[in-house]
């Protein structure tokens, strides 16, 4: 039996100060989850808690990025704990935090072996500073862990890419912007925006995905839930809101789908952000919908 593993990286590096003298407030998650029984129901063999470096609000002047050094020195923190779980078949459950934890994920994903990356999210996160109005590394996460952008981050001891942009499978967009989708559709990864996700079909997406790992014999692949790929309605709780996004019953049956292959290495979840949820009311919601789905999937599988 495969031993699940909760992570907890509390980390707002990449995300930009909401107001002057405040920090983002997604380094909360991991601690309000364990208070309203995300652990609990999830029950893991064990749970690490990986400590983040203090944020700081200024962009660094030579790369354009927020918390440049503090986020290389927080990914290979992770990597160095996370990579041999991947190479022993343990199963990860990273809690964030903001999207750039991805980038110690990929790392030690690329460390383990050659692996996918399903990238759920409401934007696509992939696209180069000079887009950023920002300069935060959560909007770019999928980004650097494809060997894009600053090498210093995409390239931490020589491992890029963590994943071949063609293992890339980025879904759920919904930031209609040609200059900005045009990054992702001129790359060599799979894009499938919202509205084309619902067109075409969950079940047949997530289908195609995983028949792409095995016809690639890949050592397995990573599961990356921004939940501002949510309905607005259901989960505005997040830095970036925009209206739209998936509904409970759709995303539990693609999450449901991908938790239940036997190719699964792990998930992470990113971006909710406690101080925008007076009562943890959305983190609850959350709470019910993803460990139902995840404990009836992996059930089966571990």
């Amino acid at each position: 039996m495969r031993k699940l593993i909760i992570i907890e990286c509390p980390s707002n590096l990449g995300l930009k100060a909401p107001s002057k003298g405040k920090v983002p407030g997604v380094w909360r998650l991991p601690e309000v989850m364990s208070e309203n029984g995300f652990h609990k129901k999830i029950a893991p063999d064990e749970v690490h808690t990986i400590i983040a470096p203090a944020y700081t609000p200024e962009k660094d002047r030579a790369t354009g990025l927020l918390n440049c050094r503090s986020l290389v020195h927080y990914a290979k923190l992770q990597a160095s704990l996370i990579a041999p779980m991947f190479a022993q078949q343990h199963l990860p459950l990273v809690i964030g935090g903001d999207c750039s934890i991805l980038v110690g994920v990929a790392l030690a994903l690329r460390k383990a072996g050659n692996y996918a990356l399903f990238y759920l999210d409401g934007h696509t996160d992939f696209m180069d500073v000079r887009l950023s109005e920002t300069g935060g590394m959560g909007g770019m996460a999928a980004y650097v862990a494809t060997g894009n952008g600053y090498e210093g981050l995409s390239n931490i001891d020589g491992h890029s890419s963590y994943v071949s942009e063609e293992n890339l499978w980025c879904v759920g967009n919904r930031e209609y912007d040609d200059e900005y989708e045009n990054q992702i559709r001129g790359s060599n990864a799979t894009y499938i925006s919202l509205s084309k996700l619902r067109s075409a079909g969950i079940e047949r997406c997530a289908s195609a995905f995983l028949k792409m790992i095995e016809n690639k014999n890949l050592d397995g692949f990573f599961l990356h839930i921004d939940v501002d790929v949510l309905n607005d309605n259901i989960m505005p709780c997040v830095d970036s809101r925009n209206p739209d996004g998936l509904y409970y019953p759709e995303f539990n049956k693609l999450c449901g789908m991908l938790f239940s292959s036997e190719k699964f290495a792990g998930v992470e979840i990113t971006i909710l952000d406690p101080d925008l949820d007076t009562g943890a009311v959305f983190t609850n919601l959350f709470i019910e919908n993803f460990t139902r789905t995840f404990n009836a999937a992996t059930q089966q599988t571990t």
